[in-house]
């Protein structure tokens, strides 16, 4: 039997409500007080994260975009839906606070849901390419800081073709594929290209990127990448290193140097993310690339991407709920970049 005094204490320990990280307690209150209450994670209007909603002419410190597009895509289309499932599903990843890092984005700064890129032609690859280009000068302008989710890897050229306008930026890419492969059935602006395009616009800097995870039956199309100067470090390279040895190369790379960073899904293993579009069997496990945006926390970071999920492939959504939880990643390093850039 329990010791009464033990018991009692134990059962007045339950009645407390507050939370023990005080300052915690206090942010969450004030924002249930503000927004009328604490709002259901299942109901509403799905946004990033559970961010609020806003436009970039409210110029939030960084804003989530949405990219509805795979015109770009070589094989299996469906990345269109991605960002509306990662909406859905990240109401299930984000924080309010990084159990491992301890960060609170929501304290250091303001971060919202600014929608999708609105596209015009959505039969025109090109067409679309500078339409996306454009929006994202727009949201430089508002001096916004870009995290956004697609959609295909080829929107990663037009945001660093704004990102990159003023200076070419570091890449830190984690993905099953270089991504530097020259012309496809006609066109330059496909999935399989995009930082062999940034790199000869100039906005990224290939002496300056790294790129982690690459396997698969693609690599003859990646000639570009070591030619040019960029670190290429295979899976079998990097479990030969050790994450802490990847981690600490990445970050002397890129030094203080601005950074962008972007991460495809199919850098994991399909058994935990099937909803991509070109898989690559003998990927990392989630917490692998958990481990790596964490240890890049500190970097002088100017953007990130989530890209590649296609639900039409994964009915299960587990994929998105993936992609979602490296979406807070990314949001919780981001949001301490730029806090720490401000101070």
């Amino acid at each position: 039997m329990t010791n009464p005094e033990k018991l009692a204490s134990l059962q007045k320990l339950a009645e407390k409500t507050d939370l023990n990280d005080r300052a915690l307690n206090d942010f969450l209150a004030e924002k249930a007080k503000r927004e009328g209450g604490r709002k259901l994670p299942y109901a509403g209007v799905s946004t990033f994260l559970k961010a609020p909603q806003k436009t970039i002419d409210d110029k939030p410190d960084i804003g989530l975009f949405g990219v509805p597009f795979d015109l770009a895509v070589t094989n299996r289309p469906g990345t269109r839906f991605g960002p509306q499932q990662v909406r859905q599903l990240s109401v299930m990843a984000a924080g309010p606070k990084n159990h491992a890092t301890g960060i609170v984005p929501a304290m250091l700064l303001d971060y919202a849901d600014c929608g999708d890129v609105p596209f015009e032609s959505v039969y025109d690859l090109d067409a679309a390419t500078k339409e996306i280009e454009a929006f994202y000068h727009k949201v430089i302008d508002q001096n916004i800081m870009p995290l956004s989710v697609g959609g295909d890897h080829s929107i990663s050229y037009p945001i660093l073709k704004a990102v990159g306008r003023d200076r070419p930026v570091c890449l830190i890419h984690i993905d099953a594929h270089a991504d530097t492969g020259g012309s496809f059935n006609g066109s330059r602006f496909h999935h399989g290209g995009p930082f062999r395009n940034a790199a000869l616009a100039g906005v990224i800097d290939p002496e300056k990127t790294i790129q982690i995870g690459i396997r698969g039956r693609a690599e003859p199309h990646w000639d570009f990448s070591y030619d040019s100067g960029m670190r290429v470090i295979h899976i079998e390279e990097f479990y030969e290193m050790g994450i802490d040895a990847v981690i600490a190369e990445a970050r002397d790379l890129v030094g203080d140097l601005p950074t962008y960073i972007s991460f495809d899904v199919d850098s994991i293993d399909p058994a935990f993310t099937p909803g991509t579009g070109t898989p690559e069997v003998g990927g990392f496990i989630p917490r692998e690339v958990q481990a790596m945006i964490r240890g890049f926390q500190g970097l002088n970071f100017v953007g990130a991407d989530v890209v590649e999920v296609s639900p039409p492939y994964d009915q299960s959504g587990n994929t998105a709920l993936v992609a979602s939880t490296m979406l807070w990643e990314l949001l919780c390093i981001l949001a301490h970049s730029l806090h720490s850039r401000k101070e």
